[in-house]
């Protein structure tokens, strides 16, 4: 078994998918990748039991066919000290020995099995999706920050996925925070939805920015989802279970509003957090007139910050607070140049929407409720 390919093209692939591979492995096969060689080209695979990612190539020169695992690590670390420069790639089926050759250098390791490596799980009754790469790339950068990280929920743990004959929704929500992202220009005659784990959406956040005139196409059943894109597919097993009821959570009506340049105000915070309790992380939001007063204590270190913003309010005189670090998060997600914060109460939770979204075709809505104010 034998390729030649450019070294830049390989490196990108195997770059692609290490995130895949998870740092503490119980079965030592799945620190490898597995090659395999057909007459139709090379498959590049890695695999952590939940997450299976592939890549199909077309080496410059193929001979024979066969399968190997190669070590992750060392291979990574070579192939990014290589010049531009192709690379061949021989592997002794009989032993398993693995030769690269790269001008006058010539590097041995040793290959293991492919036996033990997981089988990707078969797909039945399954719905499918095909979703322009720019639009999931957008969900999953604008929701995943707020999904949770309690094991007993897993639910939220990870995105909802949710479509139906009006527009395609990502939901996250933490039971603190909540963001629901959607396009209208994306629907089905057939809703369907399911969850998503936060590992698998991160490795496609990462890599689909490269395919943002490419469509995705998205398979899935009740237990997994498998996406196709470019020459990459990734199968990643769904959260089962049912998704909290958000739109209830969502308060209607909120005659408190608030308008403010997005980076001016996310700057102010970041200042101000700095001066905050490390336990609660409050910031004290005082809205009245065309202003807003922030103020920040921590009285364990007798420290203590106050900045006023210009801002354009229309509601009653009040004073509510927030988790800065949960605030900086959605602010920072939100893109816009002026944003919206619409509240009715200290202890409800405030909305903060963009005042024009980036695409005419989003709808984004951020949550995030209060923390009880230091008196």
């Amino acid at each position: 078994m034998k390729f030649i390919i450019p070294s830049v093209k390989l490196l990108k692939s195997l770059q692609a998918l290490s995130g895949v591979i998870g740092s503490k492995n119980n079965l030592p096969i799945l620190d490898d990748f597995l090659f395999q060689q057909t007459e139709n080209g090379l498959k590049i695979t890695v695999s952590d039991l939940e997450v299976t990612m592939s890549v199909a190539l077309q080496p410059d020169m193929m001979e024979g066919t066969g399968e190997v695992t190669i070590p992750a690590r060392i291979l990574l670390d070579i192939m990014k000290n290589f010049p531009d420069v192709p690379i061949t790639v021989s592997v002794n089926l009989d032993n398993l020995a693995v030769e690269l050759i790269a001008g006058e250098g010539r590097y041995k390791l040793a290959g293991h099995k492919s036996d033990e490596f997981p089988t990707v799980p078969a797909m039945e009754d399954t719905q499918m999706w095909e979703i322009p790469a720019e639009a999931l790339a957008a969900g999953f950068e604008k929701t995943v920050f707020a999904t949770g990280t309690d094991e007993l929920r897993p639910i939220m743990s990870g995105v909802l996925l949710e479509m139906n004959e009006n527009y395609l929704t990502f939901v996250a929500t933490d039971a603190h925070k909540l963001v629901r992202y959607r396009r209208l220009d994306i629907k089905s005659d057939t809703p369907a939805s399911f969850i998503m784990p936060k590992k698998p959406i991160n490795q496609l956040k990462s890599i689909l920015s490269g395919f943002a005139e490419e469509n995705v196409l998205i398979e899935f059943n009740k237990t997994n989802a498998s996406f196709v894109f470019g020459d990459y597919t990734l199968v990643c097993r769904l959260i089962e279970g049912r998704y909290p009821n958000y739109e209830t959570v969502i308060p209607k009506n909120n005659p408190n509003q608030m308008l403010i340049d997005r980076q001016m105000f996310l700057s102010a915070i970041r200042r101000v957090a700095v001066f905050s309790s490390k336990a609660t992380h409050q910031v004290r939001f005082r809205l009245s007139g065309q202003e807003i007063i922030l103020t920040a204590e921590d009285i364990d270190f007798y420290n203590e910050a106050k900045e006023r913003l210009a801002c354009s309010y229309t509601g009653d005189d009040m004073e509510i607070g927030f988790n800065s670090r949960f605030f900086q998060e959605m602010l920072a997600n939100t893109g816009a140049q002026e944003v919206k914060l619409e509240m009715s109460a200290p202890n409800r939770a405030g909305i903060l929407t963009p005042v024009e979204n980036e695409n005419e075709s989003e709808d984004l809505l951020m949550l995030l409720m209060p923390v009880m104010l230091n008196q």
